[in-house]
């Protein structure tokens, strides 16, 4: 069945009141936390596939998203990179779909509009953007995360800790779905992690512990997250290893603690600043990363 731009499996699934739980990439899902949280829910509730992209061509640049070539039974294979939708059906409660979004290059309002469409067809209840981006924290502290949402689960996510986001600059065209979803009666939940900008890890496994424990507070959900905890723990106690070699990370990792504890206390006053060397040490790391 097409649905927009993707085509959605058939039979369809009898869906109860559905949620949308996206990850887009490559835009805000820094240390891959949001594929990661997505993956780890897919294989606990042995998620299915339920549709992907037709033309990925017609969104994406393959120049910057590059195919891939596997070898399977000694006959090569090509991969294109798309956009695709699990589903996780849960036998006392309501069932997932699982987006993994890319960001798209071209057609962006066509793309987000596909989306949408492909929630309306569903019968989505809530759609939850979940991913990470850099901040001025500090690893030694529980992460930040800020979002929130205008409806239902708005006194819920507060006092589980998520902070009303202050964002201003550039976005992504894919915030439209966000955006245009309540006209359809879909209630919008973002649940963004905040990661120390001085850190540069592939799989961000204490990104991804947080955003893992706020959907099982949120949602109930029975999972078994020990093996996580304990990649994350490991993860932490490397970083706090790293500082300890580098006397310049130091006083820096001190000031990221006081500015993070005025942050969460919701001290009223002004944050205190950042003295002038640390943040062109953080411009300077964000730089140097960037390049790389």
């Amino acid at each position: 069945m097409r649905i927009g731009a993707f085509q959605i499996k058939q039979p369809l699934p009898e869906f109860v009141e559905p949620h949308a739980l996206a990850v887009l990439h490559p835009w805000i899902d820094i240390g891959a936390v949001g594929s990661t949280t997505l993956e780890l829910l897919e294989n606990h509730f042995h998620a299915k596939s339920l549709g992907k992209l037709v033309s990925p061509g017609n969104f994406f640049d393959f120049t910057r998203y590059r195919p891939s070539i596997r070898l399977v039974e000694g006959q090569s294979q090509i991969e294109i990179p798309n956009s695709f939708i699990n589903y996780a059906k849960q036998s006392e409660s309501k069932d997932f779909l699982l987006f993994h979004l890319l960001e798209p290059h071209m057609l962006g309002e066509d793309y987000a509009n596909s989306v949408l469409k492909v929630l309306q067809k569903l019968g989505v209840k809530r759609y939850c953007l979940l991913g990470s981006m850099y901040d001025a924290v500090p690893h030694t502290k529980p992460l930040i995360v800020t979002g929130g949402t205008a409806g239902e689960a708005k006194e819920e996510l507060c006092q589980l800790g998520v902070q009303p986001s202050d964002y201003e600059g550039p976005t992504t065209i894919a915030v439209l779905i966000s955006q245009e979803a309540p006209k359809y009666k879909i209630e919008v939940v973002t649940l963004i992690v905040h990661l120390p900008q001085y850190v540069r890890l592939e799989e961000d496994y204490i990104g991804a512990l947080r955003l893992l424990e706020l959907l099982c507070s949120l949602y109930h959900l029975p999972l078994n997250l020990e093996e996580v905890r304990r990649k994350a723990e490991m993860q932490r106690g490397e970083l706090s290893l790293a500082v300890d070699k580098e006397p310049q990370l130091k006083p820096i990792v001190e000031q990221l603690e006081m500015s993070y504890e005025t942050r969460v206390n919701r001290v009223e006053q002004e944050q205190p600043k950042l003295s002038p060397d640390i943040e062109k040490f953080l411009r300077d790391v964000t730089k140097r990363f960037g390049q790389s």
